[in-house]
């Protein structure tokens, strides 16, 4: 297990502690508000279908800046430089757009209360089951790394051994999810989006200051590190080095098309954010609204992992004590003052809780609606599937205990994450893209798309990837490669099985194939609905223009 470097504990006071205190208080106080707005099963899965589209978009962004952006960023950033744009501008811009557009209305309209249950809808009720036991697995998976990176900061905070502090942190989640269920987690996540910002900015800045700006930052990597660590496609021809180990192909297809659309679109832990806004709209709205922070959020972790690098250069290395997930602690020792380091700690708490708490709330609703409400406990009364989600919020807590121990032998999580998306999410996205474009696509396609595509991901990591049959450099490298594989081999054998297996009647495809639309599907616009920033469209396409116009200065 990697614990946090020995001598890397943080040299809080009362002030940190204050702030920190204050803000637990806030955190409950806010579980506690939401709780009497939880009535029925609805509420608590879903927050009633009620919220607006700049209450979901911000907690859209902030349930993904979890483990994912903070440590695991920083992380990337000290490892591979500048290349981290890539999971930005090519590997999440374009699928929350895709996502506003083309499937929210999907979602939506068919007034699911979670992803596998359209795949139910779609296909059958083998893919159906799959689906969710693959996803409720990979939610608690992915509640672990969140948790185990909380821990990380705790245990330089207080020095509390890690088992302590996953358990503790964990506890804390499970009471504030389970008393405000949904509505609790997202407006939580709306108060965290902006206490994260607080901590990330001075830290960036700081850090620019200790290594003399954006010149003595280039200037140092580039001696150390060479070129290619300062450009995002330096060193990415096919065949050539990169401190990635990736080409472009695999960048564009395995990380911008496979990995990302996968995640951003299949991810229940961002899609239920979305399916919790007052109308179509503004669940169209809200993926679009959080892609406008997305475009800037890279330079807050990139920008501290590439410090870091220049303050430790061998950090992450078999010379060093120090990982590459103590980035972010080593910067907030070397560079923050008391108060400031006060509010850092406790954006970060917020930042690992937000994402921890998006996976177990996704994770609830999946295992209530999706498996027990539907395979174990059918027809039971509203009443019963409320308290029986808020018992299985605290097993989710409990299992995600469990795995913040296996992310612990990671030494950098950003890897493992990937490693997970690669085998849950992708072949999820393929089923979903083909059934939505291709109403051919069979029932019986549907489960063994989902199992020819997890399988392939899983067989060429561990199989061809860790045993060294094929030369992949890096771990990342094999994770776009095992996307790929995923992807492909779901894709191919969903045709095949359709070739030989009977589609579904075309009466039962109305608005859940492209081009169909159910009759009673058409929302009447809400009042105001022409202003241009009420227009998906409009807010989809200006957050392509303005990432691309970011990728500008990296792109040479």
């Amino acid at each position: 297990m990697h614990y946090l470097a020995e001598g890397l504990r943080l040299p809080t006071n009362g002030l940190d502690y204050t702030i920190l205190a204050i803000y637990f208080v806030v955190v409950l106080g806010i579980g506690f508000a939401a709780r009497a707005s939880v009535k029925t099963s609805l509420d608590f899965f879903l927050s009633g279908r009620s919220l607006p589209a700049w209450v979901t978009g911000l907690a859209f962004v902030a349930a993904n800046l979890g483990a994912t952006e903070i440590l695991g960023m920083a992380a990337t950033g000290a490892q591979y430089g500048v290349a981290v744009v890539h999971w930005y501008w090519i590997g999440a811009i374009p699928a929350m757009v895709f996502l506003g557009l083309v499937m929210m209305p999907f979602y939506y309209r068919s007034k699911v209360r979670s992803v596998p249950e359209f795949l139910l809808q779609r296909f059958d009720k083998s893919a159906h089951l799959l689906s969710s036991v693959l996803f409720a697995f990979a939610a608690i998976l992915i509640a672990g790394v969140n948790l185990y990176a909380l821990s990380i900061v705790v245990e330089a905070l207080l020095g509390w051994p890690q088992w302590v502090a996953i358990v503790v942190a964990g506890l804390f989640v499970l009471v504030y999810i389970t008393i405000g269920g949904l509505s609790s987690a997202i407006y939580n996540e709306v108060l965290q989006f902006f206490v994260i910002l607080a901590a990330l900015i001075p830290l960036t800045l700081l850090g620019l200051k200790r290594v003399g700006g954006w010149d003595g930052l280039t200037g140092s990597l580039e001696k150390s590190h060479g070129s290619d660590f300062l450009s995002a496609w330096g060193g990415t021809g096919i065949g050539d080095a990169n401190p990635l180990g990736a080409n472009w192909l695999t960048i564009i297809l395995g990380l911008g098309f496979v990995l990302s659309f996968g995640y951003w679109t299949t991810n229940f832990a961002e899609v239920q954010r979305a399916l919790s806004a007052k109308n179509l709209s503004a669940a169209q709205r809200t993926p679009l609204i959080a892609a406008f922070p997305k475009i800037f959020i890279v330079f807050l972790v990139m920008i501290p992992g590439l410090v870091a690098a220049v303050l430790v250069p061998k950090i992450g290395t078999p010379g060093s004590a120090l990982t590459y997930n103590d980035a972010i602690p080593l910067l907030m020792q070397e560079l923050l003052p008391n108060g400031v380091l006060g509010i850092a700690v406790t954006g970060l708490l917020a930042a690992f809780m937000a994402g921890m708490a998006a996976n177990v709330s996704s994770f609830n609703t999946v295992f209530t609606t999706d498996i027990w409400a539907r395979y174990v406990k059918k027809d039971q009364p509203d009443e019963y599937y409320l308290r029986f989600g808020r018992l299985i919020t605290a097993i989710g807590v409990l299992a995600s205990i469990g795995t913040a121990f296996i992310a612990a032998s990671f030494s950098n999580i950003m890897s493992y994450l990937q490693t997970l998306f690669s085998f849950f999410n992708v072949p999820m996205f393929v089923v979903f893209i083909i059934g939505m474009f291709w109403k051919r696509a069979s029932m019986k396609s549907g489960v063994w798309g989902l199992v020819a595509g997890t399988t392939a991901a899983m067989v060429n990591y561990f199989v061809i990837y860790k045993q060294g049959i094929i030369d992949i450099p890096t771990d990342q490298g094999a994770n776009f490669v095992s996307a790929i594989v995923g992807f492909v081999a779901g894709a191919v054998v969903m045709v095949a099985v359709t070739l030989f297996t009977a589609p579904k009647p075309e009466a039962e495809l109305a608005g859940l194939v492209y081009g169909t639309e159910s009759p009673d599907a058409v929302e009447a616009p809400a009042e105001g609905d022409s202003a241009w920033y009420r227009k998906p469209a409009l807010l989809g396409w200006g957050a392509i223009v303005l990432a691309a116009l970011c990728y500008v200065p990296y792109s040479f």
